[in-house]
């Protein structure tokens, strides 16, 4: 098993080497760096690095730099057991950061309990990580049922009733389902069908034809990364002309650039503001840091990413000279109002889920995110 850490945002991986400095604040992460997901994992970790970087350029927190450890699962939640064993048990992270997908979080759930590791800004909008609260995990970015409902509202608003959804079959789909069903209650609209596919092998051979037999005018498509485009292109090869909508996991350039000629007009939810947005100062802020290391444009993955390491970091600052797991947990739950560039995130015993923002975007004719 390679450990790998961020080096910089450019070179966004490299082998752990224990010849590094020795006074670091220890942070793990375990992520599909290869699998389904990869192609926004990478923007999202490029964004995380871009302020930890900053940070540790500035000499870290009180002289200590932040050490972020990250194993790949290969989007294989089994796989994320093991490496959050691995950085908890072995590695002796102080906190876990951004993992990636629902079954793959719930899955170490017992494991941050056992050790009491909080987890900052997993990349999942599970309502099951936000009610009823867990203790040791820190959501940053709002819940994908509120994405569906909204997006089927806005649909509903432009005369957009025959709606059907495609959810993959685990926990992520069910949750995306529910919101699905919550948004169709709230417009009085019936779901045109509802159709699920394997979350490992994707079928989409007997999916395809009876979603076009069905003409809808909508197309909700709960997944991740590949198996979305690969459905999308299914859904269009069997001639479903209308507007697909998928959820903010996939708001990445590198999913954008997999759909190819199947991109333009499709529709992707949002839980950040726009990536262009110079109004939000937290936005200006990684455009300028962005700039600086030559990465290029920012992506929604990115600005998540970005987002979620100054959640991470204002943990460690205010944990104190010798942040330690328990020291972590009560800063992180300490926090209150804490503006990030335009965006407010508090926390308490009660409450661990960070912010509410929603929006919905459509990849314009340049593979750009259009709100």
């Amino acid at each position: 098993m390679k450990f790998t850490h961020w080096l910089s945002a450019g070179v966004a991986l490299a082998i752990f080497s224990t010849g590094l400095a020795q006074a670091q604040v220890l942070i793990g992460q375990t992520v599909g760096i290869t699998g389904s997901a990869a192609a926004t994992v990478a923007e999202s970790m490029r964004g995380a690095a871009l302020y930890i970087d900053s940070v540790n350029a500035k000499g870290g927190v009180g002289g200590q730099k932040v050490e972020v450890i990250s194993l790949d699962d290969k989007f294989d939640p089994k796989l994320t057991l093991e490496n959050t064993r691995t950085l908890i048990e072995q590695k002796g992270v102080i906190g876990m950061f951004m993992t990636r997908g629902t079954p793959h979080t719930q899955g170490i759930v017992p494991v941050l309990e056992q050790h009491g590791v909080a987890l900052v800004g997993p990349s999942t909008g599970a309502v099951v990580l936000h009610e009823p609260v867990s203790k040791y995990i820190f959501n940053v970015r709002a819940t994908y049922q509120r994405e569906v409902e909204k997006a089927i509202t806005h649909l509903n608003t432009l005369g957009i009733k025959r709606i059907g959804v495609v959810h993959v079959d685990d926990t992520f789909g069910a949750d995306g389902l529910a919101g699905a069903q919550i948004g169709f209650k709230s417009n009085n609209i019936e779901a045109l069908f509802i159709e699920k596919f394997d979350r490992t092998k994707p079928d989409y051979s007997a999916i395809a034809p009876r979603v076009s037999q069905k003409q809808p005018q909508a197309v909700i498509f709960i997944g991740t990364g590949a198996a979305v485009v690969d459905g999308v292109k299914a859904l269009r090869a069997a001639g479903v002309t209308g507007q697909i909508v998928t959820l903010s996991n996939n708001a990445s350039g590198g999913f954008v650039k997999a759909l190819g000629d199947s991109a333009r007009g499709v529709v992707v939810t949002q839980v950040f503001p726009s990536e262009r947005s110079l109004n939000y100062a937290v936005i200006k802020e990684a455009m300028d840091l962005a700039k600086a290391k030559g990465v290029g444009d920012l992506t929604p993955a990115m600005v998540e990413g970005f987002v979620s390491a100054k959640v991470l970091v204002e943990g460690i600052k205010r944990a104190g000279p010798k942040p330690d797991r328990a020291r972590l947990h009560a800063a992180l739950e300490g926090i209150k109002k804490f503006d990030l560039g335009g965006l407010e995130v508090s926390y308490s015993p009660t409450d661990h889920t960070g912010l509410d923002f929603s929006d919905l975007s459509i990849i314009g004719s340049d593979g750009r995110f259009r709100r």
